[in-house]
């Protein structure tokens, strides 16, 4: 399987969006022992290295690019951590550690691509234009999402694990009857992949030939559960067993990332079928901000996988093949400093939830059991002297 021009890597770099010759060698990626066998286009070290099926030889200005999306995000997450713990949102998901999985795919894509993530791909959301104020709506549970679907072919957060990948599939059946040459992509996590809905969705997309990519962004552990209690086999050789092709990527390679799935929603757009990209990556943070990862997991693991980290590896290979100087990186600090503070006047700004709502919509009518619940709990927040619980 190929992407466009996969063929050899030109040797030329480029400058400033032109071309510029060099004598510069990239190297074939070579996995060291003991570490496991995936696509990597960018080393921890931040040095180029080419592989023989997948091919990406991006411009100053998508690496670049890259880099400002990558660091936007990690800091629009720091932010709303920050905002969680000072009690302004419910809970929070963070991404701290897969930026490159989720930039490097989500720019692979096309703006008529579909779009169903699970809670966590604010990166994902960050590429589609989904302002990060929605979602943070969400969290302080003043909305469901705050954003149509359809306006940025991004469906809402998933919170239930694995059932976007049906729905993903479903949605690509349908784009398959209308003659689209669109793709759908369905994230997901390590734990998810263990969940039927997601076994069911690789029956039904293999059978009936779906445009679907599935994204699995394996982080290593799924709350407290170790990827290797959770399959004997690396997760992307799962696919063999359905019959469509699965590979495993860097997660913390954004070119790697961009060029696999670039390659997988050609196929699906061609009428080749699905595909699952496993991308191995970490998550560096909590689960979400209820879970406290010191528990279940040693220093010294986000230590080894820090080395790795996604933004310095890239940031790296900029600052030595001179494509970003001191300005470029200074503005996009404090780009990403102000989209901070225009996140957090925006959270402040929000109305707190209505307690009472979550009895609402339960049933369509009304039912004696939500009608007694009602009642307990509205006489528990009366017992309060603001007349909320804290």
């Amino acid at each position: 399987m190929t992407v466009e021009g996969t063929a050899a890597r030109s040797t030329s770099r480029r400058s400033g969006g032109k071309r510029a010759s060099t004598s510069r060698k990239k190297k074939t990626a070579a996995t060291q022992p003991g570490e496991p066998q995936l696509v990597q286009l960018l080393t921890p070290e931040g040095e180029r290295v080419e592989h023989p099926d997948y091919a990406f030889d991006p411009t100053p200005d998508e690496l670049r690019g890259f880099y400002r999306d990558m660091m936007l995000t990690r800091r629009f997450d720091a932010e709303a951590t920050a905002l969680q713990r000072q009690g302004e949102l419910g809970l929070w998901a963070s991404l701290l550690g897969q930026e490159a999985a989720q930039i490097g795919s989500a720019r692979a894509l096309r703006p008529d691509d579909y779009v169903f993530p699970t809670y966590r791909e604010h990166g994902v959301a960050w590429c589609r234009g989904v302002d990060p104020t929605n979602l943070l709506g969400m969290f302080r549970g003043v909305n469901n999402g705050g954003w149509d679907p359809n306006t940025n072919n991004f469906h809402l957060y998933t919170i239930v694990i694995g059932s976007q990948a049906l729905h993903a599939t479903g949605y690509a059946m349908g784009v398959a009857k209308d003659g689209a040459d669109s793709a759908v992509i369905a994230y997901f996590g390590d734990g998810a992949s263990s969940q039927g809905d997601v076994a069911e969705a690789f029956t039904f997309s293999a059978v009936y030939n779906a445009p679907v990519v599935f994204f699995c962004q394996n982080n290593q552990w799924a709350i407290s559960e170790p990827a290797e209690r959770q399959s004997r086999v690396p997760i992307y050789q799962r696919a063999q067993g359905f019959g469509f092709p699965g590979v495993r990527v860097d997660g913390n390679d954004v070119l790697a990332c961009m060029a696999v799935t670039k390659a997988a929603v050609e196929r699906a757009r061609t009428g080749e079928g699905p595909m699952l990209i496993e991308a191995f990556t970490y998550r560096m943070g909590a689960h979400t901000t209820s879970d406290d990862p010191t528990r279940y997991r040693h220093d010294d693991e986000r230590a080894a996988w820090e080395a790795k980290d996604p933004i310095l590896r890239l940031r790296t290979l900029l600052e030595k093949e001179n494509l970003a100087d001191k300005d470029f990186l200074t503005s996009v600090d404090e780009e990403a400093d102000a989209l901070a503070r225009r996140v957090r006047e925006a959270v402040r700004a929000m109305p707190n939830p209505d307690s009472m709502a979550i009895f609402e919509h339960v049933y369509a009518d009304g039912h004696a059991l939500v009608d007694e619940e009602r009642a307990q709990y509205a006489e528990y927040l009366a017992s309060f002297a603001d007349g909320e619980a804290h």
